[in-house]
């Protein structure tokens, strides 16, 4: 049984159950130290003071809020911790909403939840009453010094939480900077564009999907391991205009 990475309580109404979180997704990145080239050893970073030049140790390093140029408030942990007030261990959940009114690039991270201790019947209780309405709660969740939106809903027998983003963390779309197209797309390019989608259209299997990148860097690591120096590719060429139906006609071909 993984161990949970927080417990604590959800709420609607009167209702209260007592929950486990449990981390749903798993790093599986390729992660590199900095080393020292010329001799291979490990490079250390230490925590200098900049005013009098010497290292601080652990216990005397705070946490400073920077108000002004070089002048910062400094806050415990503790009184940090009290900022958070009930959310620190506790999940109201303020609202229910349809699952498919939420935009999925509100959407951060997955966790598990399992029942609290002597908080079965609640569980389940909630569970099922998501389950049937086919809607998620939506709440705040305090997690490491910061709050998150939450949306608690059902999955199969268990119940899920996803972090969201807060509407001011995203950047609107009408920030970014979109070339203007020179004409309109033709009907006949759409049609084709259409069949193309058509033709590589499936249903959604996730084991088809897999890390090739950091398969690629592995293999890499390997091949450097045993003393070998692998060929680097060549540098893509630029990409030029591209002539759109063209383009289209030779991938529906080579379907």
């Amino acid at each position: 049984m993984p161990r949970s990475i927080w417990n604590g309580t959800i709420t609607f109404g009167l209702m209260r159950v007592p929950i486990k979180v449990h981390s749903a997704t798993e790093d599986k990145g390729v992660h590199f130290h900095e080393v020292h080239a010329k001799d291979g050893a490990r490079v250390n970073h230490r925590r200098m003071c900049s005013k009098e030049g010497k290292e601080v140790p652990y216990k005397e390093v705070a946490r400073g809020y920077e108000v002004r140029s070089g002048e910062y408030v400094l806050l415990s942990k503790e009184e940090i911790d009290a900022a958070a007030g009930r959310q620190s261990r506790e999940i109201e959940l303020e609202e229910f909403v349809a699952a498919g009114e939420i935009d999925p690039i509100f959407y951060d991270r997955g966790y598990w939840l399992g029942a609290g201790d002597d908080g079965a019947d609640a569980y389940r209780l909630l569970h099922d009453a998501l389950a049937r309405a086919d809607r998620v709660g939506l709440g705040r969740w305090v997690f490491h010094n910061r709050e998150y939106l939450a949306a608690v809903g059902a999955h199969d027998d268990v119940l899920t939480l996803q972090t969201m983003r807060f509407a001011d963390e995203l950047v609107g779309a009408g920030d970014l900077e979109l070339p203007s197209p020179s004409r309109k797309p033709d009907p006949r390019e759409v049609k084709m564009a259409g069949t193309l989608v058509d033709s590589l259209s499936d249903t959604f299997d996730p084991g088809r999907f897999h890390d090739s990148y950091r398969e690629r860097v592995l293999t890499l690591i390997e091949a450097k391991a045993r003393g070998e120096e692998p060929e680097l590719p060549d540098e893509p060429e630029a990409a030029g205009e591209m002539d759109l139906a063209a383009a289209l006609e030779a991938s529906l071909k080579g379907r």
